[in-house]
């Protein structure tokens, strides 16, 4: 029991203790509490400015960033603002387009404030700064006579692209910059279509200049058809700078592209319509001799209608209603028309002059005309045939003669039936013309030989060896046997004219005999030498067939032929009767000196 008192009594004293202990602790706490409180207190005041430093150290700190940010934009802007006022340089294309997209993509994000403005004014400039290399670009190309460069074309290509994706108003309508790109491009559009114009037209000129120049002076159908090669060229150079402005155009619109195209060929279509009105003038001047450049020029162009109204497409439906090569058929279909009816004018006029004692008898001008005029017909034949179409069946003879072959009216289809009639007419006239002058115009037997000459030349050059095979096609039967009848009468009239006195005095009179049939026969054979004589005298002054040894050999061998049997069967018959005592005197010649006289008349 003591223990346990013992224990509890030291357990009381360790409580004891142990409380003393925490009132002493209860007491330094609240003195602590006391001075913490106090501290609070004093410190409170500071702690409250400290705040305000902070935030006023963090709205510094902000704003200095936000300096050093507007620093750096600025200074950003500075440098691409003289970048794009500079312009673009030589091999900086990329740079300077980037620079652009940038302040493209800038504009997005200020619309409406004031840097958004500037920032378009600088776009508007760089666009028309690349808006004026490109047009310096082309005008250095179009200065000089050289076609379009390839390294040109290639340094165009990524400019053009970039200004094809510039700010429009159709594209962009709230952009600022838009309307004033849209002008700028506007305006390089235009002038590259009018650089490029007049470049094509300085480079045809030449050529249109050279044509006209040829046509007075030139073969008309190789001069015509040098005319349908330099309007090909023009449709050639027209179609390469159409896939030009198609490919380097700024605004690409089809509207666009057709307009600026239609601006382009302006000077082009009116150097072709100066041309042709010059070339038309100058066949008006002497349509007889340049007929077949009109046919010609007609035929090319005809050729070259499918090409052009593809170029008519190209300009765009309002521009498309005036078709210069239309009018320009027009005009030459009507002096290709009016060429039809002079031309057989003009033979017919050749047997109108007066006078009847012209001796030569040597191939006419009108005829030899005629002759190359239908040589050259078939090389013409799709306008000639077009155009008398248009003329109407036989009136080209203007009213007069009946037509070949009349009866329903020919069309389309018919192109060989009329040019056969046309070529008809011109035979006949010229026949026609030809027998005139041989009644008319030449004195006694000269007219036969004339004819003879004449129609033996039209029907060699025409139906026997023309020197155009075509020809023979155009000749239809009608005109084949007027040729050879008109052949065989004037070989009957030459031989008439020239040889019938001869052989009419080989014949004996009826009746006539003794002394007086003596004294006859005596006459008879006088005159026959007297009229071989006049013969053998004027074939050395108009000789047959000169041209055409062939034919001149035959008629030799007729005459020969008609004239030598009759005067060996009369001379054989009367040296028999005796009618003179001395025969040579009266029979001047054999027979075999005759034929040799005559046969060498054709040689």
């Amino acid at each position: 029991m003591e223990d346990e008192t013992a224990e509890i009594e030291l357990l009381e004293q360790n409580l004891n203790k142990t409380l003393q202990t925490s009132a002493r602790m209860t007491a330094i706490l609240n003195a602590f509490d006391t001075r913490l409180a106090k501290l609070e207190r004093s410190i409170r005041p500071l702690y409250d400015s400290t705040q305000v430093l902070n935030r006023r150290a963090g709205n510094i700190e902000k704003a200095l960033a936000k300096i050093d940010e507007v620093a750096s934009n600025q200074e950003g802007i500075a440098a691409e603002e003289a970048l794009i006022l500079r312009g673009p340089q030589p091999n900086q294309l990329t740079t300077y387009t980037e620079a652009l997209d940038r302040l493209n993509a800038s504009i997005a994000f200020k619309s409406g404030d004031r840097d958004a403005q500037d920032t378009a004014r600088l776009i508007e400039t760089g666009a028309k700064k690349l808006a004026g290399t490109f047009t310096k670009l082309v005008a250095e190309v179009s200065a000089s006579s050289a076609a379009f460069p390839a390294s040109t074309v290639a340094t165009l290509r990524p400019l053009v692209a970039f200004i094809r994706t510039l700010p429009l108003p159709a594209t962009h309508p709230s952009h600022p910059a838009a309307p004033a790109i849209m002008s700028a491009l506007k305006d390089a559009q235009r002038g590259y279509a009018d650089m490029r114009g007049n470049w094509a037209r300085r480079a045809l000129e030449a050529g249109g200049k050279r044509v006209v120049d040829r046509a007075e002076s030139g073969e008309s159908l190789v001069v015509g058809r040098e005319f349908g090669d330099w309007v090909a060229g023009v449709l050639a150079v027209a179609d390469e700078e159409y896939l030009l402005i198609k490919e380097l155009s700024p605004l690409s619109s089809p509207n666009a592209v057709a307009t600026s195209y239609n601006t382009l060929l302006n000077p082009i279509l009116a150097l072709f319509s100066t041309t042709l009105t010059s070339l038309v003038a100058l066949i008006k001047r002497s349509l007889s001799k340049h007929a077949f450049l009109a046919l010609a020029a007609n035929e090319a162009l005809l050729t070259l209608q499918d090409q052009w109204d593809v170029l008519l497409a190209r300009r765009g439906s309002e521009n498309a209603k005036s078709n210069e090569l239309k009018d320009g058929l027009g005009t030459l279909r009507g002096v290709c028309l009016r060429s039809f009816p002079e031309f057989l004018a003009d033979i017919k006029m050749a047997s109108l002059s007066k006078g009847g004692s012209d001796t030569s008898t040597g191939t006419a001008d009108f005829v030899v005309s005629a002759v190359k005029y239908l040589e050259r017909l078939p090389d013409v034949q799709e306008a000639a045939s077009s155009a008398l179409l248009q003329l109407g069946d036989g009136n080209w003879k203007m009213g007069e003669g009946v037509q070949v072959g009349k009866g329903n009216k020919l069309g389309d289809g018919d192109e060989q039936v009329i040019l056969e009639h046309f070529v008809y007419d011109v035979i006949t006239t010229a026949i026609s013309s030809l027998t005139t002058i041989s009644r008319t115009q030449r004195r006694g037997a000269y007219g036969s030989i004339y004819l003879l000459n004449n129609i033996s030349y039209l029907r060699r050059s025409t139906l026997e060896a023309p020197s155009n095979d075509a020809l023979i096609d155009l000749l239809s039967k009608p005109t084949q046997d007027a040729i050879n009848s008109a052949s065989r009468t004037a070989k009957a009239g030459y031989f008439d004219a020239n040889f019938s006195p001869l052989l009419q005095t080989l014949t004996d009179d009826a009746g006539a005999k003794g002394s007086s049939g003596k004294s006859a026969v005596k006459e008879k054979f006088t005159r026959f030498y007297e009229l071989l004589d006049e013969v053998l005298e004027r074939h050395k002054n108009a000789r047959i067939l000169e041209d055409d040894d062939e034919g001149r050999e035959d008629v030799g061998e007729d005459v020969v032929k008609l004239v030598v049997p009759s005067l060996v069967r009369f001379t054989t018959k009367h040296k028999e009767k005796e009618f003179s005592k001395n025969p040579q005197k009266y029979i001047k010649q054999s027979s075999e000196a005759v034929e040799a006289q005559l046969r060498a008349i054709y040689r």
